[in-house]
């Protein structure tokens, strides 16, 4: 009944052998202080190495970017170094895998910044706590970046882009969604600019079109994805027409031809954040030509039902990956899917629990017999 998701799929230059896609997942494992990968994110990814394709958890493009205890960073030498293994041991194990490129903007506390604000498209606060080493603290207002500081910042995304080339990736993922930084840009709630970044949906779509430019020189546009967040508030960010701003931000997709888009699209239910706005699928099916990627609270039915009736091309999943390394294998035999233990803690805190102490189904077999 899931024959669907078992079909190959061309994302640009990257052949999947699913359609069962890793989303990206913040699981703040990596090694401080200067946030680098290690071999335990090493044995987590080759443990989902059977997805179609992996993208990786958000990694900060630069110190002024990423403000998140232990997540990863792409912009050092070490970062590259460490990243290396992991993409190594994902190919040895069959599988693909490329780096989603983040900018949290407004969203990094100034303790990430030896005390400086953080930046934004304008100086507006995010709401509720920001995550910080030494525990959750109130968000502080950012600082407006300047037309020449915007430039700068691409050329970060850019030099992000060779690192991650370097270390050893199939492709990369622009992080356009979630109230982050280029999300930041998009969103009339959080864009308050009168320059040519902000006013109009063309022109708050401007930073997303110089950023991907800067990946596509790096990686040709067959190995560049997007993610968008285009229905509903998230971490302050909002727009009062979403068809308007997300449709911009399609046609600068469409423009770029790169190999794939993925949507985070809640609903009224969703387990990781809710709303009433419409989901925009549809309406971006018909700006953006290439695959289409839909993420949220999907069931292994309601994936097979939308990749089959063409209303998705793939389908990627967060959390069930967590706690099933080996999903498409699930999936595919009709299986339990195993469920989170100590959520939400044991997604973000340091250790093996609740990271790679999840048995596959034929570890659970014999476990058994």
């Amino acid at each position: 009944m899931h024959d669907a998701l078992f079909q190959p799929i061309r994302l640009g230059a990257i052949t999947a052998p699913n359609r069962i896609l890793m989303a990206p997942l913040t699981r703040g494992r990596a090694t401080p202080p200067n946030f680098v990968p290690n071999a335990m994110m090493e044995t987590y990814y080759r443990q989902r190495a059977g997805a179609g394709l992996i993208i990786s958890e958000a990694t900060g493009i630069s110190v002024e970017g990423l403000g998140w205890p232990n997540a990863p960073g792409i912009w050092s030498d070490e970062q590259v170094e460490g990243w290396k293994p992991i993409t190594d041991g994902v190919h040895e194990d069959g599988g693909r895998i490329v780096l989603q490129l983040w900018h949290m903007g407004r969203i990094v506390h100034p303790d990430f910044l030896g005390g400086n604000p953080p930046v934004s498209a304008s100086a507006t606060t995010a709401p509720g706590h920001a995550h910080t080493p030494t525990g959750r603290k109130h968000h502080v207002q950012a600082r407006a970046l300047s037309v020449d500081e915007i430039k700068r910042v691409v050329e970060d995304y850019r030099k992000a882009a060779e690192n991650a080339k370097a270390a050893g990736f199939d492709g990369v993922q622009l992080h356009g969604a979630n109230g982050y930084l280029i999300d930041q840009f998009l969103r009339r709630s959080t864009n308050l600019r009168e320059d040519e970044y902000g006013g109009s949906a063309e022109n708050r779509a401007r930073l997303l079109g110089e950023a991907l430019d800067a990946l596509i020189d790096v990686w040709g546009a067959d190995r560049v994805g997007l993610r968008l967040s285009p229905n509903g508030e998230t971490q302050g960010a909002d727009d009062p027409d979403p068809a308007e701003t997300f449709g911009a931000a399609a046609k600068v997709a469409e423009d770029h031809k790169i190999a794939f888009l993925e949507l985070r699209q809640p609903g009224p239910n969703g387990t990781f954040g809710a709303t009433d706005v419409p989901k925009q699928d549809a309406y971006i099916r018909g700006i953006y030509t290439g695959p289409l990627v839909l993420n949220s609270d999907y069931t292994p039915e309601e994936a097979a039902s939308d990749v089959e009736s063409g209303r998705a091309d793939a389908i990627s999943f967060g959390r069930p990956f967590i706690s099933n390394p080996d999903l498409p294998t699930r999936i595919a035999k009709g299986a339990h899917l195993a469920e989170n233990v100590n959520v939400p803690q044991s997604w973000y805190l340091p250790g093996e629990a609740g990271y790679i102490d999840y048995p596959t189904l034929e570890q659970e077999a014999a476990a058994s017999a």
